[in-house]
């Protein structure tokens, strides 16, 4: 099982998620009578103190490594819990994923594991699992791994980390997103252009982030602050214990 362990999809789905809000480094007067800079920094406090969000994440172009999701929906906590669904680059099929705490389920579909797993071991493990949720705990390298993008803290560490950036700022026009009036902020970096949309009425939340580049288009919507993460896992008849997988399929790793 270690082929799936080693995939890159779950670092890179928090990193990407991150990155989009950290570049360029928001109690609001009037947001659009603040500088670029000011508004930058209000977006990001609000990121860092949030107890939960939901993250939208669509991404598209050449740098979209076959291991990343190319859509991402997810509602985390920084209690570690989390629950959404990702589908993967390359046909690489799609799966649910649940996280309360320790215990984990997730549910992906035939071509995620056809696509994860070598030869007739794709298949087989589908073929325990059916329409079930595999389930256990972080215990479990596998389900460690796949639930690594279930971590809110770490998203929040790593806009921490890197909002010493220098990036020069621009703002824009007042616009709408999803119906909520935000002001965009922007700025270029390597070749791409990372903007900023920040809510101007109410709490100062960032609400979308883009970055646009050759081989990225890259869309983060955020909402939801603050606000519970659903906390119904699945019934015992609707699970598989991780167990239960163990020795249907080899310890090949997949190599592509």
């Amino acid at each position: 099982m270690r082929g799936i362990s080693k995939r890159r999809a779950w670092g890179t789905a928090a990193c990407t998620a991150a990155a989009l809000l950290v570049a360029p480094a928001v109690a609001l007067a009037d947001t659009e009578d603040l500088s670029a800079q000011e508004i930058s920094d209000k977006a990001e406090q609000e990121l860092l103190d949030a107890k939960s969000v939901h993250l939208k994440l669509e991404q598209k172009g050449k740098d979209v490594d076959g291991g990343e999701p190319v859509s991402m929906d997810l509602t985390l906590d920084q209690d570690d819990n989390c629950v959404g669904s990702l589908r993967m680059a390359d046909d690489g099929g799609s799966l649910e994923l649940i996280k309360q705490g320790e215990k984990v389920w997730m549910k992906p579909d035939l071509a995620f594991w056809k696509a994860q797993l070598p030869g007739g071991q794709g298949e087989a493990a589908a073929e325990v699992i059916g329409d079930r949720y595999l389930y256990g705990t972080t215990d479990d390298a596998l389900l460690k791994d796949m639930a690594g993008v279930c971590d809110l803290n770490t998203i929040q560490d790593e806009v921490k980390n890197k909002s010493d950036d220098n990036t020069a700022l621009k703002k824009g026009e007042t616009t709408k997103v999803d119906g909520t009036s935000a002001i965009p902020v922007s700025g270029r970096e390597d070749g791409k252009t990372t903007t900023l949309y920040v809510a101007t009425e109410g709490t100062p939340y960032l609400v979308r982030a883009t970055e646009k580049g050759e081989g990225t288009d890259s869309t983060l919507t955020l909402s939801d602050y603050d606000k519970p993460v659903p906390s119904k896992t699945p019934s015992e008849k609707d699970s598989v214990d991780v167990s239960q997988l163990q020795g249907q399929v080899t310890d090949k790793p997949n190599t592509y």
